[in-house]
């Protein structure tokens, strides 16, 4: 369910007013387009973006090895000028923001030449029935310039899109989502020592884990500013998502971390039998998940995949002027982003990012060189389009943070049989949930092309439909129409 604060003259207290009510006994299906996300569309601000963007270069510098110590100059400058602009934040929709740093101290390695503190901001919406599954977008504060992943090379790195635009996207999302109220969480984080080797990352993967976060999904925003690609193509109409593939089963995936613990624990011990057959029982459930995968398909269809559909669905319903380009991907070919320690630890992850790159301004000294300008600087950036991107990140965390959270031990059966049977359980916010949609697909398809609304039972069989001939999944689907991400049922494993 999706609300919003209302302040009137007359009343200066916050009243929380429905959007979209639940319909009791409602027999037509709800619809996926809901008027409170065009609202929030509608209130994404390019003159707030563009000020977050000239003041987070107004630092001179953000390289991860810059001061700390000025209040107007370098990293540590930054990241709490972040962290204040959270605080401010919060305290206009009275304090609904938990705002803190998690940093670690990371020792010296091939990019970090001396051992290194890396502060990341934090910021948490807590949902109102369900405030343990979250939905979390996030940009990078740090950024370097030609060879400057060390020490060197960190005086001027105005880091304009690379990736100041992710920065502010997650502010101003921060901004107008924080004016509403929602059954999830929303997490906003300011990531450091992403050009460092995704540190930052890290760090807040492992303190989800260790917390127990339900993260349902990521949305890594890196460079949503730019329009005018090295090619020579400039357009604003398209942007990429990049998704991790292979899911893995819940089984399988508590299997592997357990023996991958027991194989580190063995390697300091020098070799030994246990630890032979340690690394043997990894390659046999590395087999025994690729074996399931083949005969049950779902190659192309991990809980990431899931995330990256769910974003195409919300630029197709709220902006029609934009179409997404899902790259089956995990990153750009031979690069990294901050979504992947997310993806490591087992979390739907994605990165959302602009698709004209143009490398002159990417990890530049600023200079004129053979007639062309390097550099990543703010006369670069298109305003316009990262507010564009940024909306589709306020549409898609508001949609998810409103709908229940997804269908649980989603199961597929039907071999030697004309129909398909799907059964599956409710999730933990059964309360918010008004009915499921099941969706199928041809197998070579990349999107769910077909879906049937239920109501509220939890189990289906498509007469008719060949189990071998289609992919299948499930949503849930909250009261104001707001839904999940799908679910694809992956293979149980018989232990």
């Amino acid at each position: 369910m999706l609300r919003r604060s209302v302040v009137t003259a007359a009343m200066l207290f916050p009243l929380v007013t429905i959007i979209r009510s639940p319909l009791a006994g409602q027999t037509h299906p709800p619809t996926f387009e809901n008027p409170g996300v065009h609202d929030i569309v509608s209130r994404i601000s390019t003159a707030q973006i563009r000020g977050y963007i000239t003041r987070l270069v107004g630092f001179g510098t953000r390289h991860s090895f810059s001061d700390t110590l000025s209040e107007t100059r370098g990293i540590g400058a930054a990241r709490r000028w972040i962290k204040s602009e959270f605080d401010r934040i919060s305290e206009a929709c009275d304090g609904c923001l938990e705002v803190f740093y998690l940093q670690e101290v990371f020792p010296p390695v091939r990019r970090i030449p001396d051992s290194m503190n890396v502060v990341s901001v934090v910021a948490i919406q807590r949902g109102a029935t369900d405030p343990n599954r979250m939905i979390v977008m996030s940009g990078d504060i740090d950024a370097i310039i030609s060879g400057g992943t060390g020490w060197e090379n960190t005086d001027s790195v105005p880091g304009a899109n690379d990736n100041a635009s992710g920065m502010a996207g997650t502010l101003e999302a921060a901004r107008v989502l924080s004016q509403y109220r929602f059954n999830g969480s929303i997490v906003y984080m300011g990531l450091s020592g992403e050009e460092q080797g995704l540190l930052g990352g890290q760090t807040v993967a492992r303190h989800a884990r260790e917390h127990g976060w339900n993260i349902i999904g990521v949305l890594n925003n890196d460079m949503i500013g730019n329009t005018q690609g090295i090619s020579g193509v400039t357009e604003n109409l398209t942007a990429r998502v990049f998704s991790d593939p292979t899911p893995m089963s819940p089984e399988i995936r508590e299997m592997v971390n357990q023996s991958i613990e027991t194989v580190r624990e063995l390697a300091g011990q020098g070799p030994s039998v246990e630890f032979d057959q340690a690394l043997a029982g990894l390659r046999r459930l590395t087999e025994l998940q690729w074996s399931m995968l083949r005969s049950g398909g779902g190659e192309v269809d991990g809980s990431s995949r899931q995330l990256a559909r769910y974003v195409d669905r919300i630029a197709d319903v709220y902006f029609p002027n934009l179409d997404i380009m899902m790259i089956y991907r995990l990153d750009r070919f031979g690069r990294g982003g901050h979504h992947r320690p997310f993806a490591d630890a087992g979390y739907p992850a994605v990165r959302i990012m602009e698709t004209n790159e143009n490398y002159n301004r990417q990890h530049q000294t600023i200079r004129d060189e053979g007639g062309i300008h390097y550099g990543d600087v703010l006369e670069s950036v298109d305003f316009a389009y990262a507010t564009k991107l940024t909306a589709l990140n306020a549409a898609t965390l508001a949609s998810l943070a409103a709908a229940p959270g997804p269908p649980v031990n989603v199961r597929l059966s039907g071999a030697n049989s004309p129909a398909a049977s799907l059964e599956w359980d409710p999730p933990l916010d059964e309360q918010n949930v008004t009915g499921y949609r099941v969706h199928w697909r041809r197998t070579d398809s990349p999107t769910w092309d077909n879906a049937e609304w239920l109501g509220n039972i939890t189990a289906h069989r498509f007469t008719g439909l060949v189990v071998d001939n289609y992919y299948f999944g499930v949503s849930a689907v909250a009261f104001d129409g707001s839904e999940s991400t799908v679910v694809f049922p992956l293979p149980t494993l018989r232990r």
